[in-house]
């Protein structure tokens, strides 16, 4: 019998993703990227939308804790939290402590987090466009309905 090395079985692995199945971990990963912070904060971070530096729309920035948390609406501190460690442990961001006083503490999207923002940024686009006409759809519905 064969030996294989970890990078091998790594790879053999990855052939073998299938999120449909329940013990596939790109199942988490996708429970995770679904998430509408995780979203918001990609679309932040990527600089999807107004903000007060007109002159970097649409280009990917650097952001602190407390900038993302008055771009995020409704979001708590202890879930922007959560969602800013799972985005560095996952690869996604990157987290800089400049030893100032305070500490500034920023974060920016890596390549792997601007690759998933190119993707995110559409479904946000989407749901932005067509909410109009989800809004009707629901009243419609739940007048048949309820």
């Amino acid at each position: 019998m064969p030996t294989t090395t970890v990078a091998q079985e790594r790879a053999q692995a990855k052939v073998e993703y299938e999120a449909f199945l329940a013990t596939c971990p790109s199942r988490q990963l996708l429970d995770r990227i679904s998430d509408k912070w995780v979203t918001l904060v990609l679309a932040a971070l990527g600089s999807d939308g107004p903000h007060p530096d007109e002159d970097c729309v649409g280009e990917p920035r650097r952001m602190r804790y407390s900038e993302l948390s008055r771009r995020l609406a409704g979001v708590s501190q202890k879930m922007l939290t959560q969602t800013l460690r799972s985005l560095e442990r996952d690869g996604l961001l990157t987290r800089t402590v400049t030893p100032t006083v305070p500490v500034t503490v920023t974060y920016e999207l890596t390549d792997l987090g601007l690759s998933l923002h190119s993707v995110t940024r559409g479904i946000k686009a989407w749901a932005e466009a067509h909410m109009d006409e989800v809004l009707a759809n629901r009243n419609t519905y739940d007048t048949r309905v309820g």
